[in-house]
């Protein structure tokens, strides 16, 4: 276990942790797509694994501003978020009701990134390294986006079908 001494020892630590769970969400977003039975629904997972992957090559860049090398610390929490989620996929449900359960389980990934970025981006800034912070703050945007796209998806259709 690293030792934590200063804040930015704690900004790489969570740097890293969040490297490690959107890389687990790469290999969750084919699944979940697949298992959506809305063509919308199954879209914004596409969508999302295009995005996410992008969110991978940004974190590389603020490890290389960094001068270190991207490396993973198991993310517990997305690994459990995510083992949760594919008890969805096993789930035998009406295709409806199981959209809204994929949409359920995406968000609580997507509220658990947001967490984890505003923290980095605060900490990023708190260390003048705005910069850092700027790249921080637009996957913060994009995770939210995803979150209020998933709501309408959801309001708009999924949740009263599943009624």
């Amino acid at each position: 276990m690293a030792k934590l001494s200063t804040l930015q020892d704690l900004l790489v630590d969570e740097l890293k942790d969040l490297y490690d769970a959107e890389h687990q969400i790469t290999q969750a977003l084919p699944k979940m797509a697949k298992a959506a039975s809305s063509a919308q629904l199954q879209k914004a997972f596409t969508d999302h694994l295009a995005e996410t992957q992008e969110h991978i090559k940004r974190l590389e860049q603020v490890f290389s501003a960094l001068n270190l090398k991207p490396t993973r610390k198991t993310c517990k929490a997305m690994k459990g978020l995510i083992e949760e989620g594919s008890e969805v996929l096993e789930e035998k449900a009406d295709p409806q009701v199981k959209d809204a359960a994929l949409i359920g389980a995406a968000q609580r990934v997507e509220h658990y990134e947001m967490a984890g970025y505003g923290t980095v981006r605060t900490f990023a800034y708190t260390l003048g390294l705005n910069d850092i912070a700027v790249l921080l703050q637009q996957t913060l945007d994009e995770e939210g986006n995803t979150d209020h796209k998933l709501t309408k998806i959801a309001e708009s259709r999924v949740n009263e079908r599943a009624v």
